[in-house]
């Protein structure tokens, strides 16, 4: 029952967090092209199915004078053929753009005029908008989610950054931390007297290292919530040079376990945008360097587990992150997963941003740009949205793998 529990909460923190990431995402583009004046069609919440139309602004004047004359026109070349005047009858009517509620509730989408290089008869579709508008459009998203990811980031630093600790994994026989009484399960919360947050230039174990020889106070956190200070002599210089530990505590198998304490702090507002334009830059660089590892990572062993995690992973990771470390760590995370968004989407590969970026350029080149066809352009990007969906198939095979027990 728990398990089930569970993983229903991980689906709701998956939906949820998704979704805020990506409709931020695609608000980018919507207010960009409202500014831009270029024809919005739908603003969609959740992707299709729809389950119903929210809202409907009234249709353009602009557009239904253009579609009363060319409806007039049709009729008049159609005479008295009763075929052809029922033809014309059945013409859809243009309607104003639509706020919709899709059935799939993850993210959203927007919809404009000529984005799939059709309607370039109306003068506000962004097949005929200038190229600098079209491109302007299209990076928005992902400006987006890094002013997004840079909010979060700040946000923390500002109002509620947490501390942390570390679990103590297991304690060597006859270490300093032994004979202070420290076990394993403990976390170390502080040392004499001063906790550290997650944005601190140290953590408690850099303070161990560097004042080892000393006799220091160790702030505890017991496995049960109660919390305690013990007085360790650490190890000397000496013997870390060597290889012992400072306090002599060990690391589990995944690494050290962080203990995200429900003490926090806050920071002038100006500090804490700094911190937020760092952490932005910081995992930007790191999610650049996991692309460059998973690019590596298929060509050089394709029947390994990738190094990194597609909708299932990410659900379970959100689920432990919740449970484990709290809701501010949850938004933290989704800080990190806005940021990934912003890099993945300005890749040059259809269907993503940065592909239809480089297939607009290459249609804008004179010589080159007549050589692709509208028809080659849809083509470009079914497959590159077919290629896209096995890659997540893929990955996720890897997920449900590691969740099971274990990694074929």
């Amino acid at each position: 029952m728990t398990g089930l529990v569970d993983a229903a909460e991980a689906i709701v923190l998956f939906v949820i967090v998704l979704g805020v990431v990506v409709l931020f995402h695609e608000s980018g583009h919507f207010f960009t092209a409202r500014l831009a004046r270029v024809r919005v069609l739908e603003f969609g919440f959740g992707f299709p199915p729809r389950a119903r139309v929210l809202r409907q602004q009234p249709v353009d004047p602009d557009v239904q004078a253009a579609w009363d004359q060319r409806r007039a026109a049709l009729l008049a070349q159609a005479g008295d053929d009763p075929e052809q005047i029922a033809l014309v009858e059945s013409m859809p009517r243009p309607v104003g753009m639509q706020y919709t509620l899709n059935w799939l509730p993850i993210g959203g989408f927007v919809k404009l005029e000529g984005e799939d290089g059709d309607a370039d008869d109306d003068p506000r579709s962004f097949g005929r908008a200038p190229l600098w508008k079209k491109l302007l459009i299209l990076v928005m998203g992902v400006v987006m989610n890094l002013v997004l990811a840079f909010a979060i980031f700040t946000s923390i630093a500002w109002l509620f950054t947490p501390y942390l600790g570390v679990r103590v994994s297991s304690v060597v026989a006859g270490s300093p931390a032994e004979t202070a009484g420290i076990v394993a399960g403990d976390a170390v919360i502080s040392v004499n007297g001063q906790m550290y947050d997650i944005y601190a230039d140290h953590n408690v174990l850099d303070v161990i290292r560097g004042a080892a020889g000393q006799t220091v106070q160790i702030g505890l956190q017991h496995e049960d919530g109660s919390r305690s200070t013990v007085t360790a002599t650490l190890n000397s210089a000496a013997d870390v040079a060597a290889g012992k530990g400072a306090l002599g505590i060990q690391r589990g198998e995944n690494g050290w376990e962080s203990v995200v304490l429900p003490e926090t702090v806050s920071r002038p507002l100006g500090e804490a945008a700094q911190i937020g334009w760092s952490e932005t830059t910081r995992w930007f660089g790191l999610i650049l360097d996991g692309l460059g590892q998973l690019g590596s990572s298929i060509v050089n062993h394709p029947t390994t587990a990738p190094p990194v995690s597609g909708p299932v992973g990410i659900a379970g990771q959100l689920g432990d992150t919740f449970r484990n470390q709290g809701p501010i760590m949850t938004l933290y995370v989704m800080g990190i997963l806005s940021a990934n968004l912003a890099l993945v989407n300005v890749l040059p590969f259809p269907p993503l941003d940065g592909g239809r970026m480089l297939v607009i350029v290459l249609k804008a080149i004179p010589g080159v740009g007549r050589k692709i066809s509208q028809r080659a352009e849809q083509m470009t990007y079914a497959i590159g949205f077919l290629a896209l969906f096995g890659f997540l198939l893929w990955v996720t095979f890897f997920d449900i793998a590691r969740g099971l027990g274990g990694t074929p």
